[in-house]
């Protein structure tokens, strides 16, 4: 189905989301229709936000929103869907558009095959009436399902369409970009050649990837990596307890600039620990690339003030190789928490493969070799 065709059906005027690669044609299409005007469409922080905002819409206009999200936002959300919209509360109605990661036969990721199992479950729990997509689906097959999906939101529920892979198609061509030119691949790489035999937890998507294949290519094992391949924003969080429970060891986080602002409060925390063998690096480039490249709010954030806010005693920004150099010849002779925010380029190698081991390996080696 062509999105524009599911558009004109849900017949919105208010779209909140977090991007995500099985809704591309979606996020396309609303950044090329939008951008991001805050009246008509907003890329959230987290699921949770996407909720909140959605009420405030609804609260201000009595219009009915439509948020977007990849399935495993949903746990994001679960929280302000039954103490916010449910209801036996405020009765804000709500449409929820999801993509269908983990889908029960067909193959995916280890992080979505739990997440694609319960999917609807939660939707069930939640008394949120769904209606699944497939590329089957045609304009004409929605609305019954509108109409049905209308009286229950005139009630103050929440509705849901369930989007299978390939089910929504867009033609258009939409292009992101920044202005940065070091790949995030390099600038890995040169993280991996400072830290030696440090610890390195790396965030979800393709950072971890790159990490796994960088170890490849310099021939060398995976036992100081753990990849975070799920649980998006919550990276510095393992990486801050491994540091403060392991004080003889090194410990490098690589996080990104929408895992950060998913889950900002764990700096915070980071923070106010201050453990003295923790490297907090920031690979930003504005954007939730490894979902389809739509725009993170990184650009207008000035992350240096914020860690200085959250109380990290060493705070460095940078956007050449040279400054790269220089930062991680600085970081690796200091004995504090440090943060290195570090400007990288949109994009990644047309061959960017995945790690060949299972998550389970990766944790078992990872817990070994400590």
């Amino acid at each position: 189905m062509l999105v524009q065709d599911f558009i004109e059906k849900l017949n919105a005027e208010f779209y909140c989301g977090v991007p995500d690669s099985q809704l591309k044609a979606l996020c396309d299409y609303l950044i090329d229709r939008y951008g991001t005007d805050p009246k008509h469409h907003v890329i959230a922080a987290n699921e949770g936000n996407c909720v909140a905002s959605a009420a405030g819409y609804h609260l201000s206009t009595g219009k009915v929103p439509v948020v977007y999200m990849q399935n495993s936002g949903e746990g994001n959300a679960v929280n302000p869907i039954a103490s916010l919209l449910n209801d036996k509360v405020y009765a804000i109605p709500c449409i929820f558009v999801i993509g269908w990661r983990g889908e029960p036969g067909i193959k995916d990721e280890p992080q979505h095959i739990f997440q694609g199992e319960i999917t609807l479950k939660l939707l069930e729990d939640m008394q949120i009436l769904y209606h699944v997509i497939d590329e089957k689906t045609n304009p004409s097959d929605l609305d019954a399902v509108m109409r049905e999906f209308c009286e229950y939101l005139s009630e103050g529920k929440q509705t849901a369409f369930v989007i299978r892979k390939n089910a929504l198609k867009y033609e258009g061509a939409t292009q992101y970009h920044n202005k940065y030119t070091m790949t995030r691949e390099d600038v890995i790489e040169r993280i991996v050649e400072t830290a030696g035999n440090d610890r390195i937890i790396s965030t979800t998507g393709k950072a971890s990837r790159e990490l796994f294949e960088i170890r490849e290519k310099r021939k060398e094992g995976h036992e100081n990596d753990f990849l975070t391949v799920g649980c998006m924003g919550h990276a510095s969080s393992i990486a801050l307890q491994i540091a403060v429970q392991r004080p003889d060891k090194r410990v490098w986080c690589l996080d990104g600039d929408g895992a950060a602002l998913m889950h900002m409060g764990a700096m915070a925390v980071i923070g106010s620990q201050k453990p003295s063998n923790m490297i907090h690096v920031l690979l930003n480039n504005q954007a939730h690339e490894t979902v389809g490249g739509m725009p993170t709010v990184a650009e207008g954030v000035c992350f240096r003030k914020i860690a200085e806010g959250c109380g990290y005693p060493h705070i460095l920004s940078v956007e050449g190789a040279e400054e790269l150099g220089e930062a991680l010849k600085d970081i690796k002779e200091r004995k504090e928490l440090c943060f290195l925010e570090v400007k990288c380029a949109l994009g990644a190698r047309a061959d960017l493969g995945r790690p060949t081991t299972t998550a389970l390996e990766n944790k078992l080696r990872f817990m070994q070799n400590m």
